[in-house]
């Protein structure tokens, strides 16, 4: 069996006896080779009695078999070679030059599977607090949804109703100035259209070279011909100048609507929404881009065309006229000043506030059916963002503490408990002199009572510890769940903080000056540090604002601490939809109304 299943199956014990003064080659290789490739300590023995040279040095006298595991990067400056721990490393190699101390190898091989516990234990702790977070970022996504998703609902049905009145005032005044607009867009164009009737190449109508007259069905062909020249391009000159005159309209409010309808179809789930968004997005280009056309059989044409007729039953002639240029400009000249600017004015915005309107009633339709499949999908989600927010993440929070808790007491034992200092509603606040390196700490001893003090409890820590240290704040060393507590008839979280003088209330009592309370006021800038990491703290009073001997102040106790999207709200998205118009297995009684959170 090889080095490597050993380490696949088992916990490894790696003992290394060297008989000679110094390393050989061949040792020094294989050393690396197992330092490179498994990266476990090595517990090293001499098996012969050490007559080397020993080497001098302000650190003691050290052996050159200990120089060379220096220089192999087993053994550290600053650490014994009996392996007592030292800074940076928990399960250190260990030199032994008298074999009489083979007995050291049962304290080395407790150092190593601690060091295999703290690393397990660490590894735990991350996957705990990267679940947990993620259930925390997945509740602040659905606790935005139910805040967003009535809103954008809302606007979109404000901002098309702001458009659909802007756009019918616009209609009732532009009338006359319609009528203007007409006037000057002829005038503007009336050269240009002469000339190019005067130029223009009849289709399927065979003109004689020479001159001669045509029938008149072909004169009343040539004369249709004509209207429709100059019908199109007054009516491509009158269209642009129209959306022209609305155009901050459609750049100010159909792009928001747009938008707003996009994220709304990105929301929903099912099918159909897409459909219902495509449906009123295409509702939106057709009824606002204002593209008012003058088709075959619209009452313009119509109009118009009574008018040409007009014309042709004023042209009177022996025999059928000469198709000439001049023939050509006279038509059109007589087609231009017979055209009435207020009819067609009158037209056009009658057109534009029909059409309008079927937009709109179509558009209101379209978005009563998307609220009703966003108030079933809101229901879901607020049913999931329940679970997660009262089961999922509390569990994942529980377990995470006692994860961090294993790996605290591995490497920092349990902390010794002092004098008590103070009580509160959930636990009995103790002096501890040191833990983990820090010192003087206090300790807050908590026996929860039932799931819903472990929940807050759990998160409580796991806000602490994620949290960026602050100044402001009170620094959480650790935490390690007491299983023995009261003779093991409970079981207890000890979580040891910084500890500080006394408490804001005690000093209130005592005396504080102006100049000292207006500092401590600034110092509980700490809550607006909670508030830009997303946490509310929910109970901030004088004993949760702790002073240091020289009046500093900081918040501690976040036991009442959470996330925005953690905390409750009251969604009511059905005062959007009228009830009798849902589909019958949707609908429900209308009870009170319920305070919404916008």
């Amino acid at each position: 069996m090889t080095l490597e299943d050993y380490v696949d199956h088992v916990q490894s014990i790696v003992v290394y006896a060297v008989s000679e003064e110094r390393l050989s080659q061949q040792d020094k290789e294989e050393l690396t080779e197992i330092k490179e490739k498994y990266k476990l300590p090595v517990f090293f023995i001499r098996t012969s009695s050490s007559n080397d040279r020993m080497i001098g040095g302000s650190e003691g006298l050290r052996s050159a078999l200990y120089e060379q595991l220096m220089e192999l990067g087993y053994l550290k400056r600053g650490l014994c070679n009996c392996g007592a721990a030292g800074s940076g490393s928990t399960a250190p190699s260990m030199l032994m030059e008298q074999f009489e101390k083979i007995r050291q190898l049962s304290t080395f091989s407790r150092q190593v599977l601690q060091m295999h516990l703290v690393d397990a234990a660490i590894v735990l702790n991350m996957v705990h607090s990267r679940c947990l977070d993620l259930f925390i970022n997945k509740a602040f996504d659905m606790h935005r949804d139910l805040q967003i998703t009535p809103k954008r609902l809302e606007y979109t049905r404000q901002k098309e109703n702001e458009l659909y009145e802007s756009l019918m005032r616009i209609s009732d005044r532009k009338q006359e100035e319609l009528k203007d607009m007409i006037v000057d867009t002829l005038n503007s164009i009336r050269e240009q259209l002469l000339e190019d009737a005067a130029n223009m190449q009849f289709k399927d109508i065979a003109i004689p070279q020479n001159g001669e007259p045509v029938s008149a069905q072909e004169v009343k062909c040539c004369i249709f011909q004509i209207k429709e020249l100059i019908i199109s391009r007054l009516n491509q000159a009158v269209v642009n100048k129209l959306i022209s005159s609305v155009d901050y309209l459609r750049e100010s409010f159909v792009g928001t609507l747009e938008r707003c309808l996009r994220s709304l179809e990105k929301s929903q789930q099912e099918s159909s929404s897409h459909v219902t968004s495509n449906h009123l997005k295409q509702i939106l280009n057709a009824a606002y881009h204002v593209e008012v056309t003058f088709n075959s059989g619209s009452t313009v044409t119509r109009m118009v065309w009574e008018q040409i007729v007009q014309i042709i039953q004023r042209i009177t002639w022996v025999s059928p006229p000469t198709i000439t240029t001049e023939w050509k400009r006279r038509v059109a000249q007589d087609a231009i000043e017979s055209l009435s600017a207020s009819k067609l004015a009158k037209s056009i915005c009658s057109q534009f506030c029909k059409r309008l309107k079927s937009s709109h009633e179509a558009f209101a339709a379209s978005l009563k059916q998307l609220e009703i499949g966003h108030c079933g999908r809101l229901e879901k989600t607020n049913d999931l963002w329940l679970r997660v927010r009262k089961d999922h993440a509390p569990r994942l929070a529980r377990l995470s503490l006692e994860s961090r808790s294993l790996q605290d007491v591995l490497l920092c034992r349990k902390p010794r408990i002092g004098r008590e200092l103070g009580r509160g509603q959930y636990g009995v606040v103790y002096l501890c002199d040191s833990w983990g390196g820090h010192f003087p700490c206090a300790l807050k001893s908590v026996v929860p009572p039932d799931e819903k003090h472990w929940n807050d409890l759990a998160l409580e820590f796991h806000y602490m510890r994620s949290l960026p240290k602050h100044e402001r704040l009170v620094d959480l060393h650790g935490s390690v769940v007491d299983y023995s507590y009261g003779g093991g008839s409970s079981i207890a979280v000890l979580l040891i903080t910084e500890r500080l003088h006394r408490d804001l209330y005690v000093g209130l009592k005592t005396g504080l000056t102006l100049e000292t309370r207006l500092k401590i006021a600034l110092d509980v800038e700490g809550i607006r540090f909670l508030h830009s990491q997303g946490l509310v703290h929910r109970d901030i009073k004088l004993k949760n604002v702790l002073l240091d001997k020289k009046h500093r102040a900081k918040i501690t106790d976040l036991g009442f601490c959470k996330p925005e999207a953690m905390m409750s709200i009251c969604i009511w998205i059905w005062q959007y939809v009228d009830i009798a118009e849902l589909p019958v297995g949707m609908r429900r009684e209308k009870g009170p109304p319920l305070p919404t959170p916008f």
